[in-house]
């Protein structure tokens, strides 16, 4: 387990209010490279609120977010994407008519414009394009760069969602629920493929599948109702009561 990963991310006091309702109360996170960091908790418990706030998308109503070393809280979403973050959701989130290759290279465009080449195709980008065939290449479409998107399979456009964050050459990555859906067969390739992400990224994992958060994460997180209960390493998340209470279930 990694405990000693260079903090890429970090969310430092978090509150969020809506109205009268306290979505966050205090919460703080780090997302260290190297490192898988799980954030689990019962639906309502603020943590798409948190990767929301963390990916820029909206603002906290106090507290900081670090990336890469940097007070980001008033940066906005593409910002942060181009400083080196990267996001997927919960929906899947690709452009069906367009090729797996055209699906990377769009986003790759995203990290490399180039406003002053106003005269040449984008398209033809040769920039682009080897970073969309490295970024499909590395989630194991690489045979599949010419087919349209929409025929993949559910494993196989959650896959390309992946490709298309790593085609921004991201540090980090927050992952909402990439195994929503999937079979067994696919749930295990989709591991595989974020623990081969591991050494060279931070990863913050949002996900409800608590078998294969306890087979991938490094460390844990627990939110009950806006607020951080525990965060630990797994071992000691399985064992603490109040999570056993509050989310895991009690022992008979």
């Amino acid at each position: 387990m990694n405990a000693t990963g260079e903090v890429l991310l970090a969310g430092i006091g978090i509150r969020r209010v809506w109205g009268g309702l306290v979505a966050l109360d205090d919460v703080s996170i780090e997302v260290r490279r190297g490192e898988v960091h799980a954030l689990i908790g019962t639906n309502g418990a603020g943590k798409s609120t948190l990767v929301n706030i963390l990916a820029g998308e909206i603002p906290p109503s106090a507290g900081t977010v670090e990336l890469l070393g940097h007070d980001v809280s008033a940066w906005s979403q593409p910002r942060r994407a181009r400083a080196g973050l990267a996001r997927s959701y919960q929906r899947t989130t690709i452009f069906p008519e367009f090729s797996v290759l055209e699906n990377c290279r769009l986003c790759a465009q995203a990290k490399h414009p180039r406003p002053w080449a106003v005269w040449s195709a984008a398209a033809r980008c040769e920039t682009t394009l080897a970073a969309a065939r490295r970024a499909a290449a590395r989630v194991g479409l690489e045979d599949q760069l010419d087919r349209p998107a929409g025929l993949l399979s559910h494993g196989g456009r959650r896959q390309l969602e992946l490709g298309m964050c790593l085609a921004t050459d991201p540090q980090v990555l927050l992952l909402d629920e990439p195994l929503a859906g999937m079979g067994a067969e696919e749930t295990d390739r989709m591991l595989a493929l974020i623990d081969e992400l591991r050494p060279g990224h931070g990863i913050l994992l949002v996900e409800h599948d608590m078998d294969a958060v306890f087979r991938i994460a490094d460390r844990i997180t627990v939110m009950v109702n806006g607020q951080v209960i525990a965060s630990d390493l797994p071992e000691r998340i399985r064992e603490n009561r109040e999570v056993q209470t509050a989310y895991l279930g009690e022992r008979a």
